[in-house]
């Protein structure tokens, strides 16, 4: 072998070892930048979730075509560094197979059902044999919410293929303008603000001011249009509470306060609110002992929770002022605290909750 041949065979093979710890080098480059790209995606995402999804389209859009991008960029590396060591990267998974199993396991259902708790407006065609009130039936809302949210004429004003909107619960939906407020929102359509809070899709530019952006939808829930005459049979009535008064202890539950029924129970609302201007007293309402008393962060504000030694738990959130400490024992009617606006609230309110065993019941059925 000829020195030229042998200096030649020493070039190539000095240029494939540099090759080779170029393509380690740029591989661990590229792993230690996704480990820092992932690292602050977590805290955007943190930060998105605690303002409720307040920029979560523009970053989903952004990540995903950074991650495709960056895939652009790794694939070939990865490819040839797979080469290199005998292996065969296209061998490894088949695409089609990886796509079979997908659409296999794949389902799409046209059922709805009032059994399934929706997040958003949905879209229904119209079937043979439909009619707005069985429509109304099968997505549990009033017959009023789909007329208003389709601008229906009259009950019999729908065909078949016709595409209908339908709310995720009974009420209207709201496109927010420009200086409104879910103050504004809840009077013009005779509702109440703290509904449009709980309602747990709604999402707000700043949680604590519940601010709206410009352009999104909100769901008024229970919301009506006042100067349309309605279609449901049933007319909204707002129920006012009995005193409470001064009771002795009988091993049932009294109303707690005095006011208005301003939130009955709902999936997504597990309790009924009482509103009064007056912010009367809270009374337990039965007897039992203390076992949480002060403020809580998940939103109830200042609440009070009395176990009452049969399974049964009452909860009484918002409260301005407490009078109780845990630990404590209250008999059936006494004072436990003052009506506020404390926490995740709008207005002078009680937020009232009843737990058997642990799971929440509409207090409606049991209190009286």
């Amino acid at each position: 072998m000829s020195p030229l041949t042998r200096e030649l065979k020493r070039f190539l093979s000095d240029l494939v070892l540099f090759l080779q710890e170029l393509t380690s080098f740029v591989l661990a480059i590229l792993h230690t930048h996704f480990l820092h790209f992932e690292r602050g995606k977590g805290l955007l995402v943190t930060k998105l979730y605690k303002h409720r999804g307040k920029h979560a389209k523009r970053f989903v859009h952004s990540g995903m075509a950074g991650i495709t991008a960056l895939g652009v960029m790794v694939a070939p590396i990865l490819v040839r560094e797979l080469e290199s060591k005998g292996v065969n990267p296209w061998e490894a998974t088949s695409p089609s197979a990886v796509l079979s199993a997908s659409i296999e396991n794949q389902s799409v259902s046209t059922d709805f059902s009032d059994k399934q708790y929706r997040d958003s407006i949905v879209n229904y065609i119209v079937q043979e044999g439909d009619t707005t009130s069985s429509i109304a039936q099968k997505f549990d809302v009033s017959v009023d919410t789909i007329r208003w949210q389709n601008a229906l004429k009259s009950k019999d004003a729908i065909k078949i293929g016709q595409e209908l909107q339908i709310l995720p619960v009974t009420g209207v939906s709201h496109k927010v303008q420009k200086g409104d407020t879910i103050y504004s929102i809840a009077k013009q359509y005779d509702a109440e603000p703290q509904a449009i809070v709980n309602f747990p899709y709604n999402t707000f530019v700043n949680d604590e001011t519940f601010e709206l952006a410009i352009g999104q939808t909100v769901i008024v829930p229970e919301g009506v249009k006042k100067d349309e005459i309605p279609w449901s049979p049933v007319a909204r009535v707002k129920q006012t509470t009995p005193d409470a008064g001064t009771v002795v202890a009988s091993g049932s539950f009294a109303w707690p306060t005095q006011g208005t029924i301003t939130q009955r129970y709902y999936w997504y609302h597990p309790g009924i609110d009482v509103a009064n201007r007056a912010a009367p007293a809270i009374v337990a309402a039965d007897s039992g002992k203390v076992v949480s008393a002060g403020w809580d962060n998940t939103g109830y504000g200042n609440k009070v929770i009395i176990d009452h030694g049969n399974g049964y738990q009452t909860l009484y959130g918002h409260l301005q002022r407490i009078n109780v400490v845990a630990g404590q024992t209250v008999n059936r009617g006494a004072s436990i605290g003052q009506m506020g606006s404390t926490g995740r609230s709008t207005g002078i309110h009680l937020h009232f909750e009843i737990r058997k065993n642990g799971a929440r019941v509409n207090p409606l059925s049991l209190l009286r």
